[in-house]
């Protein structure tokens, strides 16, 4: 190619060649200048897009998890003084950490200098003092950030639970989210018989249970479509009217908060949840209907509002 190309420039630019001739060497000379720069244009594409590979692949290593913005905010609304703690532990850190410095360098002073050997217990003192703060401060700040880390990861699940849906009716389909501050949802996760013996258990309690705005969401994990009575309460009807949508999302987020707990994958479990969205208790087996009709406030009346926090434990 590079033969031709030069051979071509040679009779190109001889006077007496024949101008025809002369012209179609003209433009074939100009094509195989196009398709050289062609190729070398894709060869650097491909170059450019082969170090980036290996760039993305060598960064995707493990990497601390990220939490969203509203769970941090959630965060600091449940423990507005830990921010504050934690940036008065590290200048208590800063601070011994730098008086220990210096007390060490003094004491290197003092051993090297006869004359001041009886400045030696003061200054050890000094530096055991120093060391002790950073010790208790660095003890402090760990396990308030281990604390802020639980509780953030805690938030991003109950955030992601909040997006879970739910079927109202055959013609509302909504976010869990939507309960907040009007219902105290009941997640039941089981195989069928297992809801449907919730179901007959709280039965006694369907007017208690009603009046503290208790709504069930059952999750049926063998696929057994739950189906009410022929001749049902209506109180009961709209208690039990919940039924997720998307069922894998909601086996996934399940599996994830039985694997945390270390509870069997197939052990049926229930988790209820307090006004404001946030998981209140959970376990393993049939819910203690009883215990939510006593510990929990009303609804409505004068209590109502200023007891929305104090859900219980159950």
């Amino acid at each position: 190619m590079a033969a031709v190309a030069r051979l071509s420039t040679v009779l190109i630019d001889c006077p007496n060649f024949n101008p025809a001739v002369k012209s179609l060497l003209l433009s074939r000379h100009r094509l195989n200048f196009a398709v050289t720069t062609l190729q070398y244009s894709i060869h650097r594409r491909k170059s450019r897009e082969s170090s980036s590979a290996v760039t993305c692949s060598a960064s995707n290593g493990p990497s601390p998890p990220e939490f969203s913005s509203t769970a941090k905010i959630r965060s600091e609304v449940l423990s507005p003084f830990r921010t504050v703690r934690m940036f008065f532990y590290i200048a208590f850190i800063a601070s011994g950490s730098l008086g220990g410095l210096i007390a060490l360098t003094q004491l290197i002073g003092a051993l090297s200098n006869p004359s001041r050997s009886l400045d030696v217990p003061q200054i050890l003192e000094g530096l055991a003092i120093d060391i002790g703060a950073v010790s208790i401060c660095a003890f402090l700040y760990y396990r308030d950030n281990t604390a802020r880390n639980a509780q953030l990861a805690r938030l991003s699940r109950e955030e992601n639970l909040s997006n879970l849906k739910l079927r109202v009716d055959e013609k509302r389909i909504i976010p869990l989210s939507t309960f907040r501050g009007i219902a105290r949802l009941v997640i039941l996760a089981g195989p069928g018989s297992f809801i449907e013996e919730s179901f007959r258990l709280s039965e006694p309690f369907t007017e208690g249970l009603f009046e503290r705005g208790v709504l069930v969401v059952p999750f049926a994990t063998d696929g057994k479509t739950f189906r009410f009575e022929e001749e049902i309460d209506a109180k009961r009807k709209r208690m039990w009217q919940l039924s997720p949508m998307y069922p894998a999302e909601w086996k996934m987020w399940l599996d994830e908060q039985k694997k945390l707990a270390n509870i069997s994958p197939e052990s049926p479990v229930y988790m209820s949840l307090r006004m404001d969205g946030r998981v209140r208790g959970s376990g393993v087996g049939y819910p203690p209907w009883n215990a939510f009709v006593l510990q929990l406030p009303q609804v409505k009346g004068i209590w109502s509002g200023l007891l929305d926090g104090m859900d219980g434990r159950v």
